[in-house]
């Protein structure tokens, strides 16, 4: 797992005692650092530390919730532990004043990859404003496929419509859960390094996008700087967008 890793607590139904089941959702890492859990809604809560984690800690979560009520008539059905450890520090910078993205590992720049970007721009179709800006702020790497079936249909841009699409595509790192990747596009080597063209993903050249799939572990940061468009939110994979203080206040023992 990455340095920007986050801790994922989900529950089936809607929690109406969030305080009592926070109390028992416990994160420790080796060595210790501040972290808090930031309820996203009444079912999902989120806990990163307040800086990134370091290489080689060892993180242990818990959540013991056996017979704990948690509101009318629902309880906590079981405990369950787990544990991982940090991997190297992999930290992406994608700058769209240079178009660049740069990668470091452990703080030493190990690679730079030329992308093209969101064009920016919108589109409203049946009513629904669907925007083409790579959103700015802090992501992190969700999961990869190769190949992966991107389809505009999906997020409401119908497949014959002027900007729409359906594409298998290869060395897809994804890093929002509203479908932004890093990608193989032959298509677009032409602008990788000068000219935004995507719907909102980064290209990448095919020895760049396979690096990089190959490079990438769950939770290594992304961070996209310099671009339109409105800023990550944490729905979208943007807890570390979030200011330290903020992400407080979405505790429930505030």
């Amino acid at each position: 797992y990455g340095v920007g890793t986050v801790v994922v607590a989900h529950f089936d139904e809607p929690l109406a005692d969030r305080a009592t089941a926070e109390r028992r959702l416990r994160v420790s890492t080796e060595p210790a650092v501040e972290g808090s859990w930031y309820w996203i809604d009444d079912q999902n809560a989120h806990w990163r530390p307040r800086d990134y984690l370091q290489s080689g800690s060892r993180v242990t979560v818990e959540a013991l919730l056996y017979g704990v009520r948690l509101g009318d008539d629902l309880y906590g059905q079981e405990d369950t532990r787990t544990s991982f450890t940090i991997g190297p520090s992999h930290i992406s910078i994608a700058d769209d004043t240079t178009k660049q993205v740069v990668v470091y590992e452990n703080g030493t720049v190990v690679r730079t990859m030329p992308t093209s970007m969101g064009m920016g721009g919108s589109e409203t179709v049946n009513g629904q404003t669907i925007s083409f800006w790579t959103q700015p702020g802090i992501y992190t790497v969700m999961d990869k496929a190769n190949p992966v079936i991107m389809d505009s249909s999906t997020y409401g841009l119908p497949i014959n419509s002027r900007l729409g699409y359906k594409e298998s595509i290869a060395y897809a790192t994804r890093i929002s859960t509203d479908g932004i990747y890093l990608h193989q596009l032959d298509s677009t080597v032409w602008a990788q390094g000068n000219t935004n063209v995507s719907h909102g993903c980064l290209n990448l050249n095919g020895d760049n996008a396979r690096w990089f799939y190959e490079f990438s572990n769950p939770g290594d940061v992304v961070e996209i700087r310099n671009t339109g468009g409105a800023p990550l939110e944490v729905w979208q994979n943007g807890d570390w967008s979030v200011s330290w203080d903020q992400w407080q206040v979405g505790s429930a023992l505030r």
